[in-house]
């Protein structure tokens, strides 16, 4: 990473309004549970024992899971930055997901509603999801697969989705998840990198009423895989696939003689045996592959679960994202199903056949809970308030935001069409190397627009300068952690040195990649990726804030803001406007839009250029790819797209 870019940053986006809870949404909510079986009635303070006694709170945090063999130790770290926690403890997340929840009456509860891109519904409960896991973890170990082995699945947003991650994680085999939609080259370099030696796809699927052949970017990808043994295919469509004879078999034949009462028994795995790797795009280069280990992440992913969400025993639960995702890894699967909660998984996309259909989804299935993403919220404001007044969402009672910095207009339309004026909304902030949620308010916290707020429980966050010293208050820098958490990652696959750089780039700290401030409240906003800072007659504008100026006037739906290279000021503010429906480009509202980012936030943030744009390139999470932007724009190489959507 550039040396350049570790100066400070400016602030320029102020935000002053205040939403505190609700008296019975602190009475009623599971941390206020917590915190007063520790003598606790107020966070501040809570908080700051937290930190204090930080291997106590992870201690109660794990003791509500099952071990099959307690640990010794809760933390060591005697070769730093690589780390263990719960040394000597020996789990298995599968048995928390649905083992446990066979000795009470969750066994009875849906774990899943399902819904296609067509509209078709299927509903699965943990008895039977428990059923069809171990049946098909039998079928896998028929075809050779065991502890330490690594399987490739890839996949539509299906319930068997579901199963197939948890049936290789009960056999302590290491799952990679890829995104079903990913093309054959995206595929390729995953399983070579993981040296799979099984995948697990279907013969197609139906995304935004576009037929992906997932059986047949398979065959190109397997084509070029030599440690793939066998390929097994679910028949998601009923499409005639090719089968190459010897090492394709279909879900269903190898199911046949499987019967309904199989039970394998889950693995017991050290608390630091792999659970997943996970490939995420690098700037430039082969995707990096994080390593997730079984104990960590699963106290992690419970714990931020049950408080971030308040998850309550009658709640129907909706995560948007896809298990391709580390949102979809924790958030839909392990960390719903291990506190017995009803979930929502749906295939398609949110606005086919119209700009209504989450809405339907949600009101459907009477959610209670809604996960979802800035990109997600800003791409449907485009189209108007009417498509979400049309649905009953009376039933929501919490908000949740991921995957980038929501801007605070976005997050105000959010809670007005959503929460009704009234829903809380945890904005949340972390990443796939962090494996949970890090930085978000929970339901007894005060919230503002377009800020994670605090730090949750143990998590040490600062925003310092280069010398990793704290800038105080108001002031940008860069976002670091000071402590390790139990589902941090453990190193990058087969390349520990790519790792390191997460702790040496900036001394003695965890450091994310985020600007950010902490105003004077103690909240932490994120600005955006350090990469995506614009640096303007030598100051540092957050590429985050120029938007949100921007997405704030009634015509914008979603902007790109990027820096180019200029003679006088160093770089200038260029910026990309997709319009919402209704409006169109021109001369006039382009200096119209201009003028609104001076009178908003003031001259400096001003673009010299502005350019109007039907689409933006994103992430298939939906995170908008800034430097791809940069690099189109200057005619640089634009590095790894393999994470793109089209």
């Amino acid at each position: 990473m550039s040396s350049n870019l570790f100066e400070d940053t400016d602030s320029i986006l102020s935000e002053e309004r205040i939403f505190p809870p609700t008296q019975e949404m602190v009475d009623n909510a599971n941390i206020t549970a917590y915190m007063k079986s520790k003598g606790f009635d107020e966070y501040e303070a809570f908080y700051k024992w937290s930190l204090e006694n930080r291997y106590e709170y992870w201690d109660d945090m794990a003791k509500e899971l099952h071990w099959f063999e307690p640990w010794q130790k809760t933390f060591e770290w005697t070769e730093k930055p690589f780390f263990k926690w719960f040394v000597g403890g020996k789990i298995n997340i599968v048995y928390n997901c649905l083992d446990r929840h066979m000795e009470t009456d969750v066994r009875h509860k849906v774990a899943f509603h399902w819904e296609g891109d067509g509209g078709e519904t299927r509903s699965i409960t943990y008895e039977q999801l428990y059923v069809e896991t171990n049946r098909l973890a039998k079928g896998l170990q028929n075809l050779g697969i065991k502890k330490g082995d690594r399987v490739a699945i890839y996949m539509p947003a299906i319930l068997e989705q579901i199963v197939a991650v948890l049936a290789v994680a009960r056999l302590g085999a290491v799952h990679t998840v890829v995104f079903g939609g990913f093309a054959a080259s995206a595929l390729r370099d995953r399983i070579i990198d993981a040296e799979a030696k099984l995948v697990i796809t279907a013969d197609g699927n139906h995304r935004g009423g576009k037929l992906i052949k997932l059986k047949q970017i398979s065959d190109e990808a397997v084509a070029e895989t030599p440690t793939i043994e066998h390929v097994v295919v679910y028949n998601h469509q009923q499409l005639e696939v090719p089968m190459k004879e010897g090492r394709d078999i279909y879900w269903n034949d190898l199911l046949a003689d499987v019967p309904a009462d199989t039970v394998v028994p889950c693995e017991p795995m050290d608390s630091e045996d792999l659970l997943y790797i996970l490939y995420t795009s690098g700037s430039t280069g082969k995707p990096k592959g994080v390593v997730h280990v079984q104990g960590g992440y699963a106290v992690g992913a419970y714990a931020t679960t049950k408080f971030v969400f308040d998850i309550k025993d009658d709640d129907i639960y909706w995560c948007t994202a896809d298990v391709g995702w580390v949102t979809g890894h924790s958030y839909i699967i392990y960390g719903p199903l291990m506190t017995g909660v009803t979930s929502v998984l749906f295939e398609g996309t949110p606005a086919y056949p119209n700009p209504d259909r989450w809405w339907s989804v949600a009101e459907r299935f009477k959610v209670t809970i809604l996960y979802t993403s800035p990109t997600g919220i800003r791409g449907l404001m485009r189209f108007g308030e009417e498509w979400p007044a049309k649905h009953d969402l009376s039933h929501l009672r919490l908000l949740g935001s991921v995957g980038e910095p929501i801007n605070p207009e976005a997050w105000m339309w959010y809670r007005h069409n959503i929460g009704h004026d009234e829903l809380p909304i945890m904005d949340t902030w972390w990443q796939t190397e962090t494996g949970s949620i890090l930085i978000s308010p929970t339901i007894i916290q005060p919230l503002k627009p377009g800020s994670a707020t605090r730090p949750l429980p143990t998590i040490e966050a600062d925003v310092v300068d280069k010398n990793s010293k704290s800038v105080g208050l108001g002031k940008g820098g860069f976002l670091v952690i000071r402590h390790p958490w139990p589902s941090q990652m453990r190193t990058i696959y087969g390349d520990p040195a790519r790792y390191l750089t997460y702790w040496e780039t900036l001394p003695n700290v965890y450091f994310a990649g985020d600007a950010a401030t902490i105003d004077k409240q103690g909240f932490i906003r994120v600005q955006g990726r350090v990469d995506d800072v614009i640096k303007v007659s030598g100051h540092r504008l957050g590429s985050m804030e120029i938007e949100s100026s921007l997405v704030s006037h009634p015509a914008v739906a979603e902007v790109a803001a990027i820096g180019k290279p200029d003679e006088l000021k160093g770089e200038h503010v260029k910026v990309f406007v997709i319009l919402k429906n209704g409006f169109e480009p021109s001369d006039e509202l382009a200096k119209e839009l201009k003028l609104h980012v001076r009178t908003t936030v003031g001259a400096l943030a001003v673009p010299e250029e502005l350019e109007f744009t039907p689409s933006l390139p994103k992430t298939r999470s939906g995170k908008i790819m800034r430097r791809v932007i940069r690099a189109k724009e200057l005619g640089e190489p634009v590095g790894d797209t393999s994470t793109l959507d089209g």
